[in-house]
């Protein structure tokens, strides 16, 4: 029996789909039984966010009696703030659990958990237990929050991190990345990246003259407005899945830059250059179906991305992938179906986008690696190396 933790963000994203493709994975190729407890950020007031914080977790009790009910032998915890923290992993140890600490984030160490400063910028100033320059920054946009996370980052990081029998990560990129913070990582690490649970039997045929798809949260570090200016570069149409903090910032971006915003509902193969489309947020099926339509997709990011689950999963439709070279992403490449430039580099991103879109063989190739990288068949060992050694099975 496995238990997963997590505490669902605010504005849920890719976090919230790799858990729950992660309990599934376990569920229907591991074998295992699986049971999901979840908390929910957006039903919290910041009192009690703050509270969470501070005290390394509220109701840890709750946890606890989650694993003397299901008998489960490993705890898979996900993201545990504001409310979990460590004391959810203390009070599962405590109960008899062994657990598996994922850290799709950098979280550890970072209040905002990607390494992207109040300015869009790659950051890693915050070091270890030197969580101030996040205070000075006010990464979080209040000073009382990014007090709250400065004190509560220092105060437990190492607790956190040391209830863990193994810790989990996507990429070794974030390893790398996480060592660089000089966060506690005193538990053996296995890398098991983000599964896909549909990933294309065959390549599609290419569309050479398909628009440009950018599925994304809409935040400042995922760069979507270089993607927007790239696009207007390249004489390629647009097309924008994805809501968040940023919509009404892109929306007044993309009109400034001269771009024609298409009405809602647009066919996207009505589209020609210039126009762009702000789709909002859209299901799994309709994203599926604009995949299939589009010529290529693109990753504007300028965070270090830990796994890079947009453009994997692009690349599992056989859609190439035009992306900043930041993180795990930088570890593909052109044998991979992907192009890579340098982040809010929009005349390189608009080059890429073309040549990719061009190409014949990029479809083929992003499909290859997505199977490699990303298929139920190639996770599944992996997470279960990492229960084994959390269990010593």
């Amino acid at each position: 029996m496995i238990l997963f933790l997590h505490s669902r963000y605010r504005t849920t994203g890719g976090e919230e789909r790799a858990v729950e493709d992660l309990a599934w994975l376990a569920r229907e190729h591991l074998g295992e039984e699986v049971e999901v407890l979840e908390r929910d950020s957006a039903l919290l007031g910041r009192a009690r966010a703050a509270a969470g914080l501070l005290r390394g977790g509220l109701a840890p009790d709750d946890v606890g009696a989650a694993v003397r009910r299901t008998g489960a032998r490993v705890v898979h915890a996900h993201n545990l703030t504001p409310t979990l923290g460590w004391r959810a992993l203390a009070a599962a140890r405590a109960a008899g659990a062994r657990v598996v600490l994922h850290l799709h984030n950098y979280r550890l160490v970072c209040a905002v958990g990607t390494c992207v400063d109040s300015r869009g910028e790659d950051c890693t100033r915050c070091q270890g237990r030197d969580t101030l320059p996040g205070l000075r920054l006010n990464c979080r946009g209040t000073g009382p929050e990014a007090a709250a996370y400065a004190l509560a980052l220092a105060a437990w990081q190492q607790r956190l991190a040391g209830a863990a029998d193994v810790i989990v990560v996507p990429s070794t990129a974030a390893h790398a990345r996480l060592r660089e913070l000089r966060a506690p990582l005193p538990a053996p690490v296995y890398v098991v990246g983000s599964v896909v649970r549909d990933v294309a039997a065959a390549a599609r045929p290419p569309r050479p003259d398909g628009f440009a798809l950018v599925a994304s949260r809409l935040a400042r570090e995922k760069g979507v407005e270089v993607a927007v200016d790239a696009s207007l570069r390249a004489g390629i149409p647009l097309v924008v899945c994805g809501d968040g903090p940023r919509a009404p910032a892109l929306r007044g971006h993309a009109l400034a830059a001269g771009a024609r915003l298409a009405a809602a509902g647009t066919d996207p193969d009505a589209l020609g250059a210039g126009d762009v489309l702000l789709a909002g947020r859209v299901d799994g099926a309709a994203l599926a179906a604009l995949r299939a339509r589009a010529g290529v997709a693109v990753v504007p990011t300028r965070a270090a991305e830990t796994f890079g689950l947009a453009a994997v999963e692009a690349m599992a439709a056989g859609l190439p992938v035009a992306a900043s070279a930041m993180g795990a992403l930088a570890e593909l490449g052109p044998g991979d179906g992907v192009a890579l430039v340098a982040p809010g580099d929009a005349g390189a991103l608009a080059g890429a986008m073309a040549a990719q879109r061009a190409d014949p063989a990029a479809g083929a190739l992003a499909l290859a690696a997505a199977q490699r990288l990303a298929s139920p068949g190639a996770v599944a060992p992996r997470l279960a190396a990492a229960y084994a050694a959390a269990t010593g099975a």
